[in-house]
């Protein structure tokens, strides 16, 4: 990537976190001299420039997913602490799912990087300074779009209760996130038998990419669960799902893997099959 679509890959991201945590913050000004969810926001891109000099001097991507996971917690810590003095049911469950979330995403990816000894995806990014910065810059962006419609609630000044629909929505929340660990962990025990085929046993039976079905579920529901409580522009931040859909299922996840996938068994008449008879993303229950 040249330097250029760097540059504009960086300022195009800030400018989509300025704007999720300015809309976030709507309504709130007159509460706080800088509303909870900005500083959030600049804590998140501020981590990751602090974590990516040392990373250049080093030229490692060994920290990058540990990073993006402990700027989650930090920033929903934050904005909590932020707004301790009006912290609901909804506030906390709200902070603690997205804080149970990163913590597991955080193990499980540091876990398979250490396993795997290195993340082919850096072998070419790590060694241009701009490409390395936007990488990083990206994870803040990533870590403040997906968040938003949590750190909106958490730090709207208001004690918030949680009523029927936010229990659908924490349900699905937990929903998503069983269903995410589960085929994580299928995917794991399948790679130990060291077989050279393709998994499509349990989940991977039912969808091409069952956890990002449950990624994408958890997000939708914490949106759900937290939607009553938003007003005016704060309502922008409901774009963390579709956020967190795009990035797995357009740009940088499924593309991805499938690609892989079909330049290894592009001729093996059984993925074929398995391709055509089973879904991306959403599991079919027949």
């Amino acid at each position: 990537m040249s330097n250029k679509a760097s540059g504009f890959g960086i300022f195009l991201g800030l400018a989509l976190a300025a704007t999720i945590a300015l809309s976030g913050s709507s309504g709130t000004w007159n509460q706080y001299d800088t509303p909870p969810i900005l500083v959030g926001a600049g804590v998140a891109i501020l981590v990751q420039w602090a974590v990516f000099v040392f990373a250049w001097r080093r030229q490692s991507e060994h920290f990058f997913d540990l990073t993006g996971s402990a700027t989650f917690i930090s920033v929903v810590l934050i904005v909590a602490f932020l707004s301790k003095s009006a912290l609901g049911p909804l506030d906390i469950a709200l902070a603690a799912a997205v804080i149970a979330w990163a913590l597991r995403l955080g193990a499980f990816l540091v876990s398979r990087v250490r396993s795997v000894g290195s993340d082919t995806r850096f072998e070419a990014i790590k060694r241009k300074f701009l490409w390395f910065l936007m990488t990083w810059t990206l994870q803040g962006v990533w870590v403040v779009a997906t968040a938003s419609v949590a750190l909106a609630v958490i730090g709207d000044g208001q004690a918030q209760p949680i009523g029927v629909v936010e229990f659908v929505g924490l349900f699905l929340w937990l929903a998503g996130l069983c269903i995410e660990v589960v085929a994580d962990e299928q995917k794991r025990r399948f790679r130990l038998k060291g077989t050279e085929a393709f998994i499509r046993t349990g989940l991977w039976s039912k969808s091409r990419h069952p956890n990002y079905f449950g990624e994408t579920l958890l997000w939708s529901g914490l949106a759900l669960a937290a939607c009553p409580s938003l007003n005016g522009w704060q309502l922008i931040t409901m774009v963390s799902p579709v956020f967190v859909w795009a990035l797995l299922i357009k740009i940088s996840g499924a593309p991805m893997l499938e690609a892989k996938a079909d330049r290894r068994f592009g001729d093996d008449p059984e993925y074929v099959a398995y391709k055509k008879a089973t879904p991306l993303l959403i599991p079919r229950l027949w």
